[in-house]
């Protein structure tokens, strides 16, 4: 047999040649991965609310008397949706990214106003979000969660998946709740106990959908079930990033009032609600 000599020229030739093949099969060599490339947003004109589904009226917009979702609450998850729904009339939202800067979390940023881009790779997927900081990992290489004692809240909570052809299967867990999160601006919260497990694929139209089962043995009475849906923008399209306290024009005072002010830097509200 002919000796072979592995020189560094070879090997870097080799490693180049394998960054140029296409991350086609799934962490288990089964289906292409699907296409989600380019620029999304969502598809659902939800008025600031998670679960469109649920929402009475069903054009109603968060901060309009009369307006809320009905998941399936328990007793004290409902009294407090409902006492916070009455800060929500009076202006004063207790909206924690309105300070700038903090994570939406998950579930919300399957729900906020500006694009998202999926990144699909065999070993994770990635959710990245026009409105941040929000950068979802979903891992796909066979790990598990790790143990409870290596687990803290976070924002967007541990995710690990896997692919059942071309969809897109995780769970979701150890999440901030209600602590420091809301799922949208009427308020509604979960708690960090929720788990949620999601199943995305794109659909026969064309949209990305996202299927999430949300289980919280605190919050909930029995499994929510929400769907979300995305469109694709035309190719070409572009993604910018930016911070809210940038020409922040909504300050929020001491009382928790979102302000809003004019271009001379002046307060344009009619009342200004003080402590």
């Amino acid at each position: 047999m002919p000796r072979v000599t592995v020189t560094p020229r070879f090997v870097r030739t080799l490693l180049s040649f394998a960054l140029t093949l296409p991350l086609a099969a799934g962490a288990d060599g089964g289906d292409a991965l699907p296409d989600w490339s380019g620029v999304w947003e969502r598809y659902e004109g939800n008025g600031g609310m998670f679960d469109v589904a649920t929402t009475r009226p069903p054009d109603g917009r968060a901060g309009e008397p009369g307006v809320r979702q009905h998941p399936p609450l328990t007793e004290a998850w409902e009294r407090k949706y409902r006492e916070t729904l009455e800060v929500v009339a009076q202006g004063r939202l207790p909206d924690p990214i309105s300070v700038c800067g903090t994570p939406a979390g998950f579930p919300r940023l399957l729900a906020l106003p500006d694009v998202y881009e999926f990144v699909v790779r065999p070993e994770q997927t990635w959710i990245l979000t026009e409105n941040g900081p929000n950068i979802m990992r979903i891992y796909t290489d066979g790990r598990a969660h790790p143990p409870a004692d290596e687990l803290w809240p976070m924002f967007t909570g541990d995710s690990v998946g896997r692919w059942e052809g071309r969809t897109l299967v995780f769970d979701t867990i150890s999440m901030i709740g209600d602590r420091q999160t809301i799922l949208d601006r009427s308020g509604l919260t979960l708690s960090d106990q929720a788990r949620i497990s999601t199943r995305m694929y794109e659909t026969d139209e064309g949209l990305l959908r996202a299927e999430l089962v949300i289980i919280d043995p605190v919050a909930l009475t029995e499994p929510w079930n929400v769907t979300r849906h995305f469109r694709r923008l035309p190719p070409g399209t572009r993604v910018y990033d930016y911070a809210c306290a940038e020409n922040n024009r909504n300050p929020i005072t001491d009382s928790g009032q979102t302000l809003t002010l004019g271009p001379d830097g002046r307060v344009i509200d009619r009342e200004i609600i003080e402590d």
